[in-house]
Protein backbone atom coordinates (compact mmCIF):
# COMPACT_ATOMS: atom_id res chain seq x y z
CA UNK A 1 0.00 0.00 0.00
CA UNK A 2 1.39 3.65 -0.58
CA UNK A 3 1.98 5.63 2.18
CA UNK A 4 1.48 9.40 0.71
CA UNK A 5 0.43 11.11 -2.46
CA UNK A 6 -2.82 9.60 -4.68
CA UNK A 7 -3.93 6.43 -3.47
CA UNK A 8 -6.67 6.09 -6.02
CA UNK A 9 -4.96 3.41 -8.39
CA UNK A 10 -5.86 4.59 -11.96
CA UNK A 11 -5.45 7.94 -11.32
CA UNK A 12 -1.44 7.38 -9.80
CA UNK A 13 -0.87 4.91 -13.27
CA UNK A 14 -2.37 7.53 -15.22
CA UNK A 15 -0.03 10.57 -14.13
CA UNK A 16 2.73 8.06 -13.88
CA UNK A 17 2.27 6.96 -17.47
CA UNK A 18 2.10 10.44 -18.71
CA UNK A 19 4.86 11.95 -21.50
CA UNK A 20 5.74 15.26 -22.12
CA UNK A 21 2.44 16.77 -23.96
CA UNK A 22 0.24 14.82 -23.13
CA UNK A 23 -3.12 15.79 -21.35
CA UNK A 24 -5.65 14.83 -18.87
CA UNK A 25 -8.92 16.41 -18.36
CA UNK A 26 -10.66 17.67 -14.58
CA UNK A 27 -14.00 17.60 -15.12
CA UNK A 28 -17.13 18.62 -13.58
CA UNK A 29 -19.74 16.32 -12.75
CA UNK A 30 -21.76 17.32 -16.05
CA UNK A 31 -18.46 17.24 -18.30
CA UNK A 32 -19.13 15.06 -21.25
CA UNK A 33 -16.76 12.27 -21.67
CA UNK A 34 -15.46 11.90 -25.48
CA UNK A 35 -16.21 7.96 -27.00
CA UNK A 36 -12.92 5.83 -26.59
CA UNK A 37 -11.25 8.56 -23.73
CA UNK A 38 -10.96 6.92 -20.05
CA UNK A 39 -13.11 8.03 -17.57
CA UNK A 40 -12.16 7.62 -14.01
CA UNK A 41 -14.90 8.58 -11.98
CA UNK A 42 -14.53 9.65 -8.97
CA UNK A 43 -17.63 11.50 -8.34
CA UNK A 44 -19.50 10.46 -5.53
CA UNK A 45 -22.63 13.32 -4.88
CA UNK A 46 -22.90 16.41 -5.46
CA UNK A 47 -19.71 18.39 -4.76
CA UNK A 48 -17.70 15.40 -3.63
CA UNK A 49 -14.95 15.37 -4.30
CA UNK A 50 -14.66 19.12 -5.18
CA UNK A 51 -13.11 19.92 -8.58
CA UNK A 52 -10.29 21.84 -6.29
CA UNK A 53 -9.55 18.87 -4.26
CA UNK A 54 -8.78 16.79 -7.03
CA UNK A 55 -6.73 19.51 -9.06
CA UNK A 56 -4.87 20.02 -5.57
CA UNK A 57 -4.08 16.21 -5.62
CA UNK A 58 -2.66 15.85 -9.39
CA UNK A 59 -0.43 19.59 -9.27
CA UNK A 60 1.10 17.54 -6.35
CA UNK A 61 2.33 14.61 -8.31
CA UNK A 62 2.42 16.48 -11.99
CA UNK A 63 4.29 18.05 -13.89
CA UNK A 64 2.21 20.89 -15.91
CA UNK A 65 3.64 23.23 -18.79
CA UNK A 66 0.29 24.76 -19.49
CA UNK A 67 -3.40 24.08 -19.08
CA UNK A 68 -6.90 25.65 -20.53
CA UNK A 69 -10.27 26.33 -19.59
CA UNK A 70 -13.26 27.58 -21.18
CA UNK A 71 -13.74 31.53 -21.68
CA UNK A 72 -17.36 31.38 -20.09
CA UNK A 73 -15.80 30.36 -16.79
CA UNK A 74 -14.65 33.78 -16.07
CA UNK A 75 -18.00 34.54 -15.24
CA UNK A 76 -17.12 33.46 -12.07
CA UNK A 77 -13.96 35.35 -10.80
CA UNK A 78 -13.28 33.61 -7.06
CA UNK A 79 -13.16 30.46 -9.29
CA UNK A 80 -11.40 31.87 -11.78
CA UNK A 81 -8.72 33.42 -9.58
CA UNK A 82 -8.21 30.08 -7.52
CA UNK A 83 -7.24 28.43 -10.89
CA UNK A 84 -4.62 31.18 -11.48
CA UNK A 85 -3.32 30.93 -7.99
CA UNK A 86 -2.75 27.32 -7.86
CA UNK A 87 -1.50 26.90 -11.41
CA UNK A 88 1.17 29.96 -10.81
CA UNK A 89 3.59 30.57 -13.16
CA UNK A 90 1.87 27.60 -15.43
CA UNK A 91 0.61 29.56 -18.95
CA UNK A 92 -3.45 29.39 -18.80
CA UNK A 93 -5.30 28.82 -22.20
CA UNK A 94 -8.96 30.48 -22.53
CA UNK A 95 -10.97 29.17 -24.97
CA UNK A 96 -14.47 28.23 -25.79
CA UNK A 97 -16.74 25.52 -23.77
CA UNK A 98 -16.92 24.02 -26.94
CA UNK A 99 -13.36 23.63 -28.19
CA UNK A 100 -12.40 22.92 -24.87
CA UNK A 101 -14.91 19.86 -25.10
CA UNK A 102 -13.49 19.02 -28.32
CA UNK A 103 -9.98 18.86 -27.21
CA UNK A 104 -10.69 16.38 -24.20
CA UNK A 105 -10.96 13.96 -27.39
CA UNK A 106 -7.33 13.92 -27.08
CA UNK A 107 -6.95 13.68 -23.55
CA UNK A 108 -5.36 10.51 -22.13
CA UNK A 109 -8.54 10.70 -19.59
CA UNK A 110 -11.18 12.83 -18.46
CA UNK A 111 -11.22 12.94 -14.93
CA UNK A 112 -14.79 13.21 -13.19
CA UNK A 113 -15.41 15.32 -10.18
CA UNK A 114 -18.24 15.96 -8.07
CA UNK A 115 -17.98 19.69 -8.86
CA UNK A 116 -21.60 21.29 -9.41
CA UNK A 117 -20.17 24.82 -10.86
CA UNK A 118 -20.72 25.58 -13.94
CA UNK A 119 -17.72 25.28 -16.57
CA UNK A 120 -15.27 24.02 -13.84
CA UNK A 121 -13.09 22.20 -16.28
CA UNK A 122 -9.78 22.18 -16.97
CA UNK A 123 -6.65 20.53 -19.39
CA UNK A 124 -3.86 19.97 -17.96
CA UNK A 125 -0.86 19.66 -20.38
CA UNK A 126 2.39 17.35 -18.89
CA UNK A 127 5.65 19.07 -18.91
CA UNK A 128 8.92 17.35 -17.94
CA UNK A 129 10.56 17.17 -14.66
CA UNK A 130 14.00 18.31 -15.83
Amino acid sequence: MKKHGILHRDLAALIASMGHGDSIVIGDSGLPVPPGVKCIDLAVYKGVPPFFAVLDAILSEMVVERAVVALELENNKAFTEQVIHKLAPVKIELISHDDLKNISKESRAVIRTGEWTPYANIVLYSGVAF
